[in-house]
């Protein structure tokens, strides 16, 4: 069936029956509205989404733009990126609207994509704030920037308190009686997630009056859990006796505590370790992973709520929005109650 059909057994024009199809209800009569909807949903009538594309001048396609994917890699191989996307394709699919993926390996390389599938918006994943900044200057649609801290007030973000939950890892370590605690992350020299949640996690060495120490800090390039392995090892083989790890990642984490058992050492037993984000493998490791909570699914609410008040609106909403963090519990920290034994 198409409109030519539809619009002969409602007695109207096809101009009428389309607006009708596209929420255009003010040109039309209540019992004209109703003689048509009921003929759509009686004839199981699904308008074409290029036709509508061309009525109403919006594609109903939402980008999820992932970045620092290399060719050949899937975006899946961090747990993160498929629980976030999760996340944003149901709040996509909530809005009557599509979604579409892309994986790069520079966030400029999505601009290609955007243009030829003529997407009403897009959510972009953990990029750079000079990235995000050079992105938007050439959009010309509503753009939501997740996980990334603004140089510029013109941008649009969204995250997390991530200084409250470096804040929060370090916090429980000590609290529990540790005091040689090793830090696991990504560069800091930039501003950004990470430099955020080691100023925390330094925050609560202050708040004690206690020193974290030297070479306390272990860098990786990025958060995979090959590398959490090797600094796994490393901090077992370190000549300073760490006793806890914060780690600012749940898949690196995930690696460390493989990297100490490889040297030698048992979790929790020996070395006590926090993870970062809470994902659903946290549950399924052995020992279970306590970690700093990101609310990832309110984290996604956010930012879809953030950019479907831009479509809805017709403009920019400029601003940072953070969401809260907490710490979930589970058994992979101990209390530090003696000495730790000699190798």
């Amino acid at each position: 069936m198409n409109l030519k059909e539809i619009a002969k057994l409602a007695g109207v024009s096809t101009v009428t029956v389309s607006n009708v199809i596209n929420g255009k209800y003010n040109r039309a009569s209540k019992d004209t509205i109703e003689r048509i909807q009921k003929i759509v949903e009686e004839n199981h009538y699904q308008p074409s989404a290029t036709a509508r594309s061309l009525i109403t001048k919006k594609s109903r396609i939402i980008g999820v733009v992932i970045p620092w994917v290399d060719e050949g890699e899937s975006f899946a191989k961090n747990p993160y990126n498929a629980q976030m996307l999760g996340y944003l394709s149901s709040y996509i699919r909530s809005r009557d609207y599509y979604l579409m993926l892309s994986c790069v390996e520079w966030t400029s390389q999505i601009l290609p994509d955007v243009a030829t599938w003529n997407v009403d918006g897009i959510f972009v994943l953990s990029t750079f704030a000079q990235d995000a900044l050079q992105l938007s200057e050439k959009l010309h649609i509503p753009a939501v920037f997740i996980d990334t801290y603004p140089t510029d007030a013109s941008l649009v973000t969204v995250g997390i308190e991530d200084r409250q939950g470096g804040y929060l890892a370090a916090r429980y370590l000590l609290d529990k009686g540790h005091r040689d605690i090793a830090f696991v992350g990504t560069p800091i020299r930039l501003p950004g997630v990470e430099q955020e949640r080691y100023f925390g996690f330094c925050d609560a060495f202050a708040d004690l009056g206690v020193d974290p120490g030297p070479d306390h800090r272990f860098e990786i390039a990025n958060s995979r859990y090959s590398l959490g392995v090797k600094v796994g090892r490393e901090i077992g083989a370190a000549a300073r006796r760490f006793t806890a790890v914060a780690v600012m990642s749940d898949v690196v984490a995930f690696g460390v505590m493989e990297g100490l058992r490889q040297s030698g050492l048992r979790v929790p037993e020996d070395v006590s370790v926090v993870g970062f984000d809470d994902l659903p493998e946290c549950e399924y490791s052995h020992p279970r992973l306590t970690s700093v909570s990101q609310h990832l699914e309110e984290k996604a609410r956010v930012a879809g709520d953030c950019l479907f008040a831009m479509l809805e609106c017709g403009k920019i909403l400029p601003g940072a929005r953070k969401v809260s963090v907490e710490l979930a519990e589970r058994d992979s920290v101990v209390p530090r109650t003696v000495e730790k034994p000699e190798r």
